[in-house]
């Protein structure tokens, strides 16, 4: 275990950086040979998500250096609940409960950018796309990228998380992410027995339909746990699903990057509740 801890200590953003590229790839192959949607310009779709990779890079540098010297801080001053548990020799519990405190946190942060009237409104830009495929993961304002980060540094810190062990939940959740938003559904009783535990892309695909109240609900991260435990676990059928957000449906709002990127700066727009999908 110590040898895996330095190892990802070494290279664990190198890691996090290649293994998001190589599932990227295979994600897109494997929506071209099973995906449930085809009937949309595929290439066009990813090249109008592609420009948030780099208009994240700053904040992630930034917010990337405040992990850094946080972790430093804690880890020689011993802050952290973590310090307060007899896990401290154990580094694999130490590691599980990191991992459930931060999904805990990503659950909140979700929550928190959608009930939000302004954070709505950073949160809208991933959530606009009328299509969800796996480039739908880099569909993030860079102003969203930076709460987002912010967030998970509060959690760090709250935690005396190691570096090791954020990375390594780092790494895991790059799987996790691609796997929720790929363009491909599981078999309804796969999808059953794994959806107990983790966000599943039929799961996801529910949190991605235009209406209320299917937007606010399976918020959760990698695990579904949170959302079967707070009241907010929904599932719909496919047949049913239509991925956007009602209030911007219009290629205007969404028909390239200069709408969305100005989204979060533009009059709020109140979604119509409707119980019916």
């Amino acid at each position: 275990m110590k040898n895996l801890q330095q190892f990802i200590n070494t290279n664990g953003p190198q890691i996090q950086l290649f293994l998001f590229v190589g599932l990227f790839f295979l994600s897109w192959n494997i929506e071209n040979i099973f995906g449930v949607l085809f009937n949309y310009k595929k290439w066009k779709h990813a090249f109008l998500n592609a420009p948030f990779i780099f208009t994240a890079i700053p904040g992630q540098l930034l917010i990337g250096l405040a992990f850094v010297k946080t972790i430093e801080w804690t880890t020689l001053h011993q802050f952290g609940f973590l310090y307060y548990l007899p896990v401290s020799k154990n580094s694999l519990l130490s590691f599980l409960i990191t991992f459930i405190f931060l999904d805990l946190g990503e659950y909140v942060y979700h929550v928190t950018m959608h009930k939000v009237k302004r954070l709505w409104m950073f949160h809208i830009v991933h959530h606009s796309d009328q299509v969800v495929d796996v480039s739908t993961t880099l569909r993030e304002h860079p102003g969203e990228n930076f709460i987002r980060l912010t967030f998970t540094l509060l959690w760090v810190f709250l935690s005396g998380a190691a570096f090791w062990a954020l990375m390594l939940r780092q790494i895991i959740q790059a799987f996790t992410t691609l796997f929720a938003h790929i363009n491909y559904r599981l078999p309804e009783k796969l999808d059953n027995i794994v959806g107990l535990i983790f966000i599943t892309p039929n799961l996801h695909q529910v949190h991605h339909h235009y209406k209320q109240p299917y937007t606010d609900c399976n918020y959760g991260d990698v695990l579904s746990i949170w959302d079967r435990l707070f009241g907010t676990f929904k599932k719909l059928p496919a047949e049913d699903l239509i991925f956007g957000v009602d209030t911007y449906m219009g290629k205007e709002d969404v028909g390239n990057f200069k709408s969305l990127i100005s989204i979060p700066f533009g009059k709020y727009r109140k979604a119509t509740q409707n119980l019916n999908p």
